[in-house]
């Protein structure tokens, strides 16, 4: 059996679900149509993603079309999910981009489109019989965008809620859907000149995929049909030719016109170049060769975890046990899945080219290699977005880090951190819906309710004046032996911005042995600042002077006298608050130049330079505040319709203006007392 293997991309609500729905039922791989507002879809199984009625993960489902095994992996269109887009593309051959016919080419189609790079592409143009349906306008749209290798194959007959069939303009023949089947109908007779048209675009991408096609071109010559079939493939492959097909999933309308195409032209694995390895070689996929397969998805359910996986190379059998490429350990396979939806059927055996999944697998994560050599994995995006989690009862903060350790096994693109310096445990993930997301899966898997609010910063302090002869005395008598350690202090700011401490005692006022203690009290204490109790930086402490008491003298007693003196020192040296600045690159069209320099201005950022981008675009990049940074993922998906992205590094503290500075330590002072 030869097998494709597609991955539907496209915006969120454009009808990728329902198409991969549509495809099933047309093949029997269901018995009835399911609706995504219904909550019944075989891809749409998650109770989130039923909830939300919305994808959120990359799901595989087996079809069977005319003796082709088709893979069809359905992803989200919300760009909070696009770590599983990328998973699906990593073993797939061909993108199905779903753009609608209602509202024409949107950013996630061309999401799409700039994700499937270096894969062969479709278009899919759904809804074509709703109102205000236009397949005319979408097409152009999509050939302006995206350049002249897209084509069409497959036409609306009729417009917008008007079209009542669809017109291969290959074979020239129209269909239509009656009782649920599809049936041959006559072309209607006011689309013969609207079918040559097209017809014409066509073969003039087909005509330059070989050299005896542009002779018949430029001669007048038809094409046969397998000169078609072949020319569509043949560009398919190598990026000359993006056929686009059309119709409606929820009549089923086209539906096997787009199965027919996938078959004829999309490439079979391995057809499109041997695999690359994570070193940057090449790793042929060959049917004959040893059992290779890649990993590109883990789900880890009430049952256990499943791996999901891509045959790179010979055949996989299960109970065969095969060498993890990243840890070098063994692993066994066990029993062997075809997984649709929620449905696992075991297999014995699955072939070079074919998906399929396995359970238990004990050390093996997602893009790790079992058998040969390591392949190239998938680079996932930064976590962009964080937000404070906390237990809404206390007691279930190990309820919260353990779910999501668990759940990290699945998801890759989110990040944890307890971070004691602000006190809060920081989830980063791609976006408000991911999180929350990550909220209800906590609850629902792990019994834990979560409350979420925005991370705190974590702001420094420093000095800005020398202060001498700053005395620290620690006495206390208690019967017995007591207590005593008298330091003198300079304070100054330093260039270092850890704690440099030196001593120019003189005269054994303070022994030796004691230095360590004071060195030691002071670096405790400058962990907390005395403006918000932030840590200090950039101090320099000098002990100069001192006394001690031959039998109460202890280094506690020295330790805590260097506290007291850092207590008293610090507020007549001029503090001030520090705040973390970031390295920002933002990433956008020239249109959004204008909007993103005005809305850094308004973070108090600083616009350090523009320039070109590799597509066209721009990277602004810039220095600004840290504690404005918090919503931006949000914010420059709004403000570019998500075409945007950009990256935040930390580089540096600077001094936080005196509102800012005034805001901080108010805020710290209701913690204190919450606390």
């Amino acid at each position: 059996m030869s097998i494709r293997n597609i991955c539907l991309l496209g915006h969120g609500s454009e009808g990728k679900t329902s198409l991969a729905e549509s495809i099933l039922f047309t093949t029997g791989g269901t018995d009835r149509l399911g609706k995504v507002a219904d909550g019944n879809t075989v891809c749409d199984f998650d109770p989130e993603e039923i909830r939300r009625k919305i994808s959120i993960s990359a799901t595989p489902v087996p079809i069977d079309f005319g003796g082709c095994k088709i893979n069809l992996i359905d992803t989200p269109g919300y760009f909070d999910f696009t770590g599983e887009v990328l998973q699906g593309l990593r073993v797939t051959d061909t993108a199905v981009i779903v753009a609608s016919a209602k509202s024409g080419v949107g950013v996630g189609a061309e999401k799409g489109w700039k994700n499937s790079a270096g894969k062969s592409r479709f278009i899919y143009v759904s809804k074509i019989d709703e109102e205000n349906a236009d397949f005319a306008g979408t097409y152009a749209a999509l050939r302006e965008r995206f350049g002249i290798s897209v084509c069409p194959v497959v036409i609306p007959a009729g417009k917008g809620d008007k079209a009542t069939g669809v017109i291969n303009i290959v074979t020239g023949k129209a269909y239509t859907v009656t009782g649920g089947k599809t049936a041959e109908m006559p072309v209607p007779a006011d689309m013969a000149g609207t079918v040559a048209e097209y017809l014409e675009v066509l073969r003039e991408n087909v005509a330059e995929t070989d050299e005896a096609l542009m002779e018949k071109f430029f001669g007048g010559e038809p094409f046969t049909a397998e000169e078609y079939r072949k020319g569509i493939h043949d560009g398919v492959l190598s990026g000359s030719v993006t056929p686009v097909f059309c119709g409606c999933a929820m009549t089923g309308l086209g539906t096997d016109q787009l199965l027919q195409g996938v078959v004829d032209y999309a490439p079979a694995p391995g057809e499109a170049g041997d695999e690359a390895t994570a070193d940057g070689k090449a790793y042929k996929q060959d049917p004959a060769g040893p059992p290779v397969l890649l990993v590109f998805k883990t789900l880890i359910d009430q049952y256990g975890k499943f791996s999901f996986f891509k045959v790179i190379s010979g055949a996989v059998k299960a109970d065969m046990t095969l060498q993890n490429a990243r840890s070098g350990q063994p692993e066994k396979l066990g029993r062997l899945f075809v997984v649709k939806g929620k449905k696992n059927t075991e297999v014995p055996e699955l072939k070079c080219g074919d998906i399929g999944a396995v359970s238990k697998l004990s050390d093996t994560k997602t893009g790790d290699t079992l058998g040969g050599a390591a392949l190239k994995g998938i680079a996932f995006p930064e976590p962009c977005y964080a937000l404070a989690f906390a237990p809404k009862v206390k007691g279930g903060e190990e309820k919260i880090a353990t779910g999501l350790t668990r759940m990290a096994e699945e998801d890759l693109t989110y990040t944890t951190n307890n971070n004691a310096e602000i006190r809060q445990y920081i989830v980063t993930g791609q976006g408000d819906i991911h999180l929350d997301v990550l909220c209800q899966r906590l609850k629902s898997r792990f019994g834990v309710d979560v409350e979420t609010e925005a991370p705190r910063v974590a702001y420094r302090e420093k000095i800005r004046k020398k202060v001498t002869g700053i005395e620290g005395k620690h006495k206390k008598q208690s019967g017995g032996h007591g207590q005593f350690g008298l330091v003198i202090m300079n304070f100054e700011p330093s260039d270092t911005e850890e704690l440099t401490f030196e001593e120019t005692v003189v005269g054994g006022s303070v022994p030796k042995q004691f230095f360590p203690a004071v060195e030691k009290g002071l670096r405790e204490r400058v962990l907390c600042g005395m403006l918000a109790g932030y840590p200090v930086v950039f101090l320099k402490a000098t002990l100069t002077d001192g006394k001690y008491h031959d039998v109460d003298s202890s280094e506690m007693a020295f330790k805590l006298a260097a506290g007291l003196a850092y207590k008293a020192g610090l507020p007549q040296a001029n503090p001030v608050l520090l705040e973390p600045v970031g390295a920002l690159k933002v990433y956008i069209p020239d249109a959004y130049m204008g909007d993103i320099i005005g809305d850094l201005n308004k973070r108090r950022g600083r616009v350090m330079g523009m320039n070109p981008a590799e597509d066209g675009g721009q990277i602004v990049e810039a220095e600004v505040p840290m504690a404005e940074m918090h919503t931006y993922a949000i914010d420059l998906r709004s403000m570019t319709q998500g075409r945007g992205s950009f990256s935040l590094k930390f580089e540096r503290y600077e001094e936080a203006p005196p509102n800012v500075q005034q805001k901080v330590i108010e805020e710290a002072k209701v913690l204190d007392e919450e606390e």
